[in-house]
This record gives C-alpha cells, structure tokens and sequence, in this order.
C-alpha cells in the first residue's frame, strides 16, 4: 500500500481539468495531461449488483474508458496496485443544500402589521412562498469545506437544493470536485423543489398547513391556465413553474402525514414526486407504498433517552421509545415493501454520521445491495443522470472511492475518493492492533487482553480469574490502558506505553501508585468472521410490534368487523318505538341489522345486556380535534382551504372520544374569518388512515363565523389591516364573495354554452378553488356551519342569505339562539349549541343554560356540540343538562347528541338512531346514559368495536410491559456507551375553534 500510495501522491495533475478549460483563458502555459490512469488487481463494484474480483479500471479526462479483467493498461498511463482494496461508484446524495446561500426565515415582529400582500417588486407570482423562477445553479457556488466533509463520507455528486418556499424553483447536479461552478454542474436544472413550508415569506397568507396546500392546488391551475392564455398576464413565476414541471419533481415531506398529503396534491395534478421524507415512513407503510412514489430517506436515527430516572421516563412517549428502537428497520421495511429508496446525509447535524447509519440500516434488515443501490443507482436514475454517475461503465464520470474493506463493514475506511478523475485523499490505512494478547504487569498475575471493537475504535476485555471491561486507545504507535483489578472494584490499573511489531510495552500504575513496567504479547488477530459475528452480535436489531396508530393504545392487529347480538338491555332507538326494555340488537356487516326482542343469529357474539342501555354512538357536530392545523385567517375569505387535508389520524383524543361514545365528529374550520374552510366528516375508525376515516359520500360542509374573532378586536393591537374590522365590514365581506361568486359561476355558464369551435377560440375561465366553493353554496352542494353568538348578526346573516339565494344549515354556538329561535324556524336553520358555557367573553353574557330546550320547543333541529377535546368525552352529560334545566325528556335530550347532530350533518338517513338498515354506530353503557356515572362499555362504529373497556385494560397493562422494555433496552444502550438524549415531554397538540398561528412561529388564543 506503500507504493501505492507513494505513486498517487506524484500525481501531480487535474485529471478533469480539461472538461472546460477551452472557455477559461490561462494566465501562464496549459497543462493538457489526459489524467490517464490505471488502477489494477482491486476489487472493483462496478454498480450495486456486479463486482469484479481483481479488476483493472482505467479513467481518462475524468471518465471511465474502461474496466474489467485482463485489460491491457494503455501507454503513458500511471499505473496503480489496488491489491486489496475495493473500488466503488461515488455515492450519490440527492438531497442537499451544497453550496447554497443559507436560507434564514426573519422572525416575525409580533408589533408589525400584517404583510398581506407581495412585496417582491417585478411581474412576479403574488404570493411571496410560490418562487419558481428561483434556479439554484444560478445561486451555486463550491464550497471547498462542505465538498471535504460529504467527500468523506463516499459522496462524489450531489444535488443542490434551495429549500426556500413552496415552490422552490429548480435544483442543480453537481459533483463535488474543487474546481469552478461551470465545471462541476451536470445538471443545471435537474429537478424541481416543492415543500408545504412557505420559507422566508412574511407575507401572512398561508399561515397555515392547509394554506400551503391550498395554495400550492391554485398554483398548479393558475400556471395550467397561463400557459393556455400566453396573453392574458405576463407572470414569470408562473411561466418558471409550468417549466419546473417538466423535471422530476422533487417534495420535502416534515413527516409521514406530509408525504401522503403531497401525494394526494400530485396525483390531482399528475404528478409522481419524489417524496424526502423525515424517517418515519415506516409507520404508515400501506400508505407510503400506495404512493408509489420514491422516497428520499432520512437516515437520522434517534439516540436512546437518558431513562434511568424513572420519573424522566414517564416523560418520553411510546411513540418516541418505538421510534428510537425502529427507525433504523424504516430503509428495509420500505425496501421489502416495494418502495424505491434512496439515502441522504442532509438532516444529519454531524455528516460522520452517515456511513455509520447507514450501516445501522443494513444491520436491521436492509441487503447490502440495497443499501448501496440506494446511495449510487437509485438516486442517478431518478434525476436522470444514470449515463452520467451511480456506476463505473464505459464513459461514465470517474467518480469512485478506494476502500479498505467492504463499504458496509464496521472496518471499513476510505482511503480516496475521486471525483471527475480527480483525487482526494481521505485517509490512510488505520492501523489494526486488534486481536488477543498476554498482558503481563510487575508484580501481577498473567491476564489475557481481548482487543476488539473496530480498528478506529477498539474495546478490551480482560481476562483473569475475573473478566472486566477496560479502556484501550492507540494514537499513532502510542497506546493507553485502563482496567479495574477485579470486577467490582473502583480502583483501576492504568497502562501507558508504545507498539512495536504489533508487541505493546511501557510503564503503569497500581491502585497503591506504585510505578511498574508491563508488556503485551501479540498471539492472534481477530479472522474477519470474528469480526463480522462479534459485530452482529453485539448489535441488537430486534424490535417489538409494529402498531396502528404508531402511538398509545395503537394495536398490531385492528379489531375486525363481526356479527354482535346485545340482548336483554334497555335499547334507546330514537325512532318512534322509543325506549325498548329487555330488547336485542343485531349487527351485522356494519349494519343494524334486526332490533326487537327474543332475537337469534348463528355464529354471531352474543353480549349480555342485562342492566345495561345500548344508544346510537354520539355525533359532535362542532370539533376540532384530529388536524394538525385549525384556522387559515390570513385573509377574510379562505374556502379554497380543507379540513380533510390536515386530518391527522392518530390524535389520541379520537380513541378518548371513542371510550365517550363518540362516533362521527365533524371536524371544523376555526373562526378566524368570516368564510373559512371546507369541514371534514369523519366517523373514529381508530388505526385507519385520514382517507379511511371520512365519512364516505357525505354532504359538504364549511365554516361561516360572525362576531369579534372575525373583526379581529381580540387579535392585538397591530392586526388593524385585514379587512374587515367591523360588524358592517362582515356583512360586507359575505356580499361582496357571494357577488362575485355569482359572476364567476356566471362566467363559466357562458363559456360551457360556446360550440367546439367557438371555445377554440376563446380562452377557458381561470378556475378558482375559491368562488368555486362559494358556488357549491349556491347550489346547495356544500353547506354552511356558521359560529354565532349575537342576535343581530344571527339576523344580519340570514338576510344576506335570503338576498343572495343561498341557505344557512347550522348556526353553531348560537348562545342568543332563544332571542332568535322563531325567525331560524322561519329561515330553516337548525341550532347546535353549547349547554352551559357563559362568561368567557362579551359576547356570551346573555347565554342561558334554557337555550337548547327553547330552541328545540320551538321545533328547531337542536343539537349539543363540544367544541373542546375534553367535552365531547361527556356529550351524553352535556346533553342531561337540558333535563335538569328545561324539563326536556330523557328522549329528547339524547337526540341532541344523536338524531339531532346527523339531520344537521345530512347523515340520519345513515346513523343518529337505532333503525334496520343503519350503519352500526352504536354504544353499549352500563348505566343510564344520561347519567354522569354512565361510561361506555363498547364503542362500536361500522359494527366495529373501536373501542371496548376490558380490552382497554389489557392495554394498558401492554403498554406498561412495552414501555418497561424500551426502557431496559435504552439502559443497555447507555451502558455500552452509546450517546443518549435528554428526555422531553411530546405533548399532544390540541387546538380550538379561535386558534390563530402565523408563520409556525406564534399561536395565541382569541377567546
């Protein structure tokens, strides 16, 4: 190795220098050398799949002219013995952001005014986030220090992302080598960015995740309809965009919700992205793998938490213990399951990370071939450059690392990484002093040293009549030892010394400080088996369940739809029969199928009811819980918004609704604008993803809002900019959309009318998800939820309706509803409402708790909504309270969180009572259900019991067991020396109806 690396020092040239000199003049003579070099009797991988045992390679002007056996070496070339070492394409990271100005998002000053339009001056998109004309190549630069670091880790081309925007415009290819821009771009635009984070805009719209996505669903069709009408507006993001468009595509995903969403977005537009994901993935696998999209995959591994606190310990959730322990299993579960992957060393803090994780990933299941796949052809292929790099074939770049070993062995080292025909050296061939020898110290009984670990990091057992662990560490031909005399003992001998020909000697120390000479003699090294077997044994890649939800109270296997017979309890149907004693139930296929008494079915489960109520499950017609985002009030009117895009599945208050006997919730926009988003319909099918919960063909819904959260006269002193800031300003916000509602509509009904030939000719209207919303309103094909409190704008906005041709579903809150109840009758508006809440603002000072049984008295559809996570586990109680005030009937009272909720949500066809033929929503109590000792014993939704308490107790005894062997796990984990973390709380996110957030940065409360 002497030689060889004596001779590559000589080497005195810029093998690729010559790929683009002819456009730079020189200040001085040329040196034209071809770079022509041999590198013989290696081990060469020519690509994931083929290796060659001693092969020759040949690189000329930076490219590979030729590899194989046998090969005669051309004249001239300087020739290399690569005796023992292995040759590899250079890896290749597709994602990150090499050589690229740092993007710094400005905090937000809470004391300025909102910035609520585009302040980049030019004919540019009007939404500061949307930034396509942005071309990285144009901002690249060689970064000599960031090219050593990833060259260290095997890496010979990377893409350059600018992670800026939603729209982030073009990434470039580049290799790492040092030379001028022009000569390491492959790619100046070789695929576009996307993202859901708006970046460094201040501008306020989005201010939220279903904003972003919102507007990334109007770029695409304001881009579609430019590009069809060149003559309509001069916008060179738009123009930038549609280009962008024809690259792959490339979308950074924060997490495993964020990849399917991104999804979603690009197959309505019909495009595949390349999903960067945050390692996760594994926790959703059907639905990444539905996707078919590739993933980029993080290889950012947790480390343990610090858990020998128990009290700490009870801080780190399930969800984060399992991660730590599986998320190194995320490339192999993803890989076994069909899905395309590849590596990046982008999220690491520390790039000295990535080999090792990578590495990680093989030992927890991942092939070698895989692996290496991942890091060279993949990711070439995806950004279509596999002519280019990802392989060592006839023409290709001369991009590769010379290693010691294997790439995938723990002893591994780099010596070299070329790239374009150019060389790096990495390091030199570390020493290796591992293996077994006879440690004799003055005055001491013979020991046996075991030397193992990896040759950079060594580990050493002594061997005695006890064995204890020590400390063993070589720098150059120095060596340091430290070792307790017995196995409980705290004093320890400590050793200093030098190596010679592999013998180690020198001076120590003695507990009793006296000074001694001590010399190891070398007998045996460790075989690479050894090495190999003592690695895979001292790793631990077992890991527990997988579960769905990845979170507590997730279970490996959902519980499965089955044929229940509840007999001989007091059945609550809401239907004309009423009250039933001593009656049964039958489900069956998700369906109600028989109720009555004395009833039969073979093969069904049969449930004692005796002393027990069975109801329909409750509906919550006004919830928030289940989003990951709740209000986009950045501008007056946000329609275009959809709750069903931020629905996060596994929110545990959907299992604590479930053991309420909650089974449908309608999941609403919050009340920071007049016109806010669509809602989204779900029925709690706990384990199922976002799509598997809507509730399937359900009307549309969106959320209206009146009153002081949208003047904004709660929202601080500098939010006096977005329109409107008065009661008149709301009225005129509903007019003026619905107005233009009108003429959009309108628009379109004269551009369907043209012939074929007409419409040729003329251009389609822009499409606005918008107004188009506003239209569905109008044709009562989306309906109005309105927050409410104020008789007057209760009035006000039932006469803007009624001017407008539209009609008000639901006035939701509507805590004046008794002042009003005679014209909401008149109007065809039902109530949904609170039962008691008052006093937490001015707004609600005349609410009564008579209110709902007033409003129901008059015939008016009533219901009682939660508005709040922690009630909706009590509606049945929030419900009882109309009893007590108005005199309501039991009955009554319990369609109020019923019957009641599925009229005002469409569904009473479908679920809100115990009928033949209904879907199987149903609750088992074991008390009356109006009782405030009455809890749910079996939540059933779809005939499915989601939710049943004495499986709930086995559970938690699970959970304990699982969360007692993470734990013990990390214990090891820190006793081996691994790095821990500090534990930290993950409190679950719960947000409200008047939940504001800008930026990310700030939330506030606007009670």
């Amino acid at each position: 190795m002497k030689k060889i690396l004596t001779i590559a020092a000589c080497l005195a040239f810029s093998a690729g220098g010559v790929m683009a000199q002819e456009t730079f003049p020189r200040n001085g003579v040329y040196d034209e050398r071809s770079g022509l070099v041999a590198f013989t009797n290696a081990t060469v991988h020519t690509d994931y799949k083929t290796t060659i045992p001693n092969a020759t390679l040949i690189i000329r002007n930076g490219k590979v002219e030729a590899v194989g056996t046998n090969l005669k070496v051309p004249a001239g070339a300087v020739v290399m013995d690569a005796a023992g070492k292995h040759i590899y394409p250079g890896l290749v990271d597709m994602y990150t952001t090499y050589g690229l100005p740092e993007v710094k998002p400005e905090r937000r000053n809470r004391r300025a005014a909102p910035q609520l339009e585009s302040e980049k001056e030019g004919a540019f998109n009007w939404n500061q986030a949307i930034r396509p004309e942005t071309h990285a190549v144009e901002l690249f630069k060689v970064n000599s220090k960031q090219a050593e670091e990833l060259r260290k880790q095997g890496f010979g081309t990377v893409l350059a992302v600018h992670r800026d925007g939603i729209a982030r415009g073009t990434a470039t290819l580049v290799t790492l080598a040092d030379k001028r821009e022009n000569e390491v771009v492959l790619k100046d635009k070789a695929a576009g960015a996307l993202s859901f984070d708006k970046g460094t805009s201040n501008q306020d719209y989005p201010s939220s995740l279903m904003g972003s996505i919102a507007l990334l669903r109007q770029t695409y069709l304001d881009a579609q309809w430019n590009a069809q009408n060149p003559g309509k507006e001069q916008n060179i993001s738009l123009t930038a965009f549609t280009q962008a468009n024809s690259y792959p595509q490339i979308f950074e995903a924060e997490n495993k919700l964020d990849a399917i969403r991104a999804d979603k977005v690009g197959d309505e537009f019909n495009k595949q992205y390349i999903i960067k994901g945050a390692g996760d993935e594994y926790q959703m696998l059907p639905q990444i793998k539905s996707t078919n999209a590739p993933v980029i995959l993080s290889l950012d591994f947790p480390s343990a938490y610090n858990v020998e606190d128990p009290f700490d310990a009870r801080r780190v959730s399930l969800e984060d213990m399992k991660h730590w322990e599986m998320a190194p299993s995320n490339a192999a579960l993803l890989q076994k399951a069909g899905v395309t992957i590849a590596f990046t060393a982008h999220d690491l803090k520390d790039k000295k990370d990535f080999l090792p994780n990578l590495r990680k990933a093989v030992q927890h299941g991942l092939s070698e071939e895989e692996a290496l796949k991942a890091v060279t052809a993949t990711p070439a292929k995806l950004l279509n450059a596999e002519n280019l790099v990802g392989s060592l074939n006839k023409g290709m770049l001369a991009n590769f690392i010379i290693t010691t070993e294997t790439l995938f062995s723990e002893d591994n080292t780099i010596l070299e990484n070329w790239v374009q025909g150019e060389q790096y050296k990495i390091a030199g061939v570390p020493a290796d002093y591992r293996g077994m020898y006879t440690l004799k110290v003055a005055g001491q009984p013979d020991r046996r040293l075991l030397v193992a670990g990896t040759a950079e990091k060594p580990d050493l057992k002594v061997i005695a009549q006890d064995t204890v662990k020590g400390n063993i560490s070589f720098k150059g031909n120095l060596v340091t030892i430290s070792f307790a005399e017995k196995k409980d003992s705290k004093e320890s001998i400590r050793l200093s010394g030098w190596v010679a020909d592999k013998n180690l000697q020198g001076e120590g120390q003695l507990p009793n400080a006296s000074t001694v000479k001590w010399s190891a003699a070398f007998s045996e090294a460790m075989t690479a088996q050894e090495k190999k077997d003592r690695a895979k044994k001292e790793t631990d890649t077992s890991v527990g369940n997988m579960i769905y939800p990845f979170r507590a109270y997730g279970q490996a296997t959902l519980p499965q739809q089955e044929t229940v017979l509840i007999k001989n309890a007091t059945v609550w149907t809401n239907e004309k029969e009423g009250k039933l004693e001593n009656a049964d139930v039958l489900l069956k296929n998700g369906k109600i199928a028989k109720v009555g008494k004395n009833l039969s079915a073979s093969g069904a489960k049969v449930i004692d009811g005796t002393g027990k109520h069975v109801t329909p499950g409750i509906i919550d017609e006004h919830s928030h819980i289940a989003l990951d985002a709740v209000n986009e009030g950045a501008q007056a009117v946000t329609s275009e918004v959809r709750m069903a895009d931020v629905l996060n599945p596994e929110d545990i208050n959907i299992y604590r609704q479930l053991a309420g006997g909650v089974t449908t919730s309608q999941l609403l926009h919050g009340s920071a604008n007049p016109i806010g988003g669509q809602s989204a319909i779900i029925k709690l099918r706990w384990g199922k993803s976002a799509e598997e919960m809507l509730v399937e063909n359900a009307d549309g819904y969106i959320k209206f809002a009146l009153g002081e959260n949208v003047k904004q006269s709660n929202w601080g002193s500098t939010q006096t900019v977005r329109f409107p800031q008065s009661r008149m300003g709301v009225e005129q916000v509903f007019v003026d959309a619905f107005t233009r509602a009108k003429e959009y509509e309108q628009t379109w009904k004269n551009y369907s009318k043209l012939s074929k030939r007409e419409k040729s000719k003329t251009a389609a209207p822009r499409r606005d998800l918008e107004l188009e919303a506003l239209v569905e309103i109008l044709n009562d094909k989306r309906f109005i939820t309105c927050h409410s409190y104020v008789q007057s704008e209760i009035n006000m906005l039932m006469n803007v309706a009624d001017e407008m041709g539209f009609k008000v579903n639901t006035f939701t809150h509507i805590l004046e509803g008794y002042k009003v109840a005679d014209k909401m009758k008149e109007h065809g508006v039902g109530g949904s409402t609170f039962a008691d809440w008052w006093a937490y603002k001015m707004e609600v000072k005349d609410a009564i708790p008579q209110n709902a049984g007033i409003m129901n008295q008059m015939g008016i559809v009533t219901a009682i909504n939660s508005d709040d996570a922690e009630m909706a586990r009590r509606l049945n109680q929030e419900a009882a309270k109309s009893v007590k005030y108005t005199g309501m009937s039991e009955e009554d009272a319990l369609k109020m969180v019923t019957l009641n909720p599925a009229k005002l949500l469409h569904l009473d066809k479908r679920t809100g009572s115990l009928k033949e033929g209904k879907d199987a929503d149903v609750v088992l109590w074991n008390d009356n259900p109006l009782s405030i000792y009455a809890k749910p014993l079996k939540t059933f939704v779809d005939g499915v019991a989601y939710y049943d308490l004495e499986r709930d107790e086995q559970m938690r005894q699970d959970l304990e067991q699982e969360r007692m062997r993470l734990v013990q796990k990390m214990l090891n984990e820190k006793s081996g020396g691994a790095k821990t973390q500090a534990p930290k709380s993950s409190k679950a996110r719960v947000v409200h109806c008047e939940d504001v957030e800008h930026n990310e940065e700030e939330s506030y409360f606007a009670y």
